[in-house]
């Protein structure tokens, strides 16, 4: 998803179990998501190397290699704004009798402007991980789980209530989404 950026961007994930509403109870679930919106104007544009320099809302510039997958580049004028949105969202699942097998799975997408319009775009990755729950520290409120290459990871569980449903060897499925859209607006008159 790096490779996609074009302009800076931060964003804070913060996860939190939400209760599913059914009959009979139901695996935790966590489901958050953070969208940081960022806008910048160009302030200088070197199409044939394809660099563009921009000018975020505190005045700091910064100047930047736009990529092939930027299509009509020769579009962006001196002044057009630049809007970056970045999303990031977490989804978690208990699976009760798993397979306990570990793994890992990574998709990618990309969209393009048309041609003739301005430059726009969005890129996507999600990554899917199957991980063991290895320790529950319930005064801390984490549940450490080990992923398919090995690595262990804390994760905080905000609800209490829902950490008792977790049990060391359990299996976890995480999908860790990404996305940035980026669009190039002509300035207001």
């Amino acid at each position: 998803m790096k490779k996609f950026m074009v302009y800076g961007a931060a964003a804070v994930l913060v996860a939190s179990f939400n209760a599913a509403a059914a009959d009979k109870p139901a695996p935790p679930k966590v489901a958050a998501a953070s969208v940081v919106t960022m806008t910048a104007t160009v302030e200088d544009i070197d199409v044939a190397s394809r660099f563009v320099t921009l000018k975020d809302a505190d005045g700091k510039l910064r100047t930047v290699q736009v990529g092939e997958q930027v299509k009509n580049l020769p579009q962006v004028k001196v002044g057009d704004i630049v809007v970056a949105r970045y999303v990031q969202a977490v989804a978690l699942e208990l699976k009760k009798g798993g397979s306990g097998v570990r793994s890992a799975s990574e998709k990618e997408g990309l969209a393009t402007a048309k041609p003739g319009e301005k430059p726009a775009g969005v890129a996507t990755e999600q990554t899917t991980v199957v991980a063991t729950v290895e320790k529950v520290d319930t005064k801390k409120r984490l549940v450490t789980v080990k992923g398919p290459r090995g690595n262990t990871v804390d994760i905080e569980v905000k609800d209490p209530k829902k950490l008792k449903q977790v049990k060391v060897g359990d299996e976890v499925e995480i999908t860790y989404t990404e996305a940035l859209a980026l669009s190039v607006e002509s300035p207001k008159k």
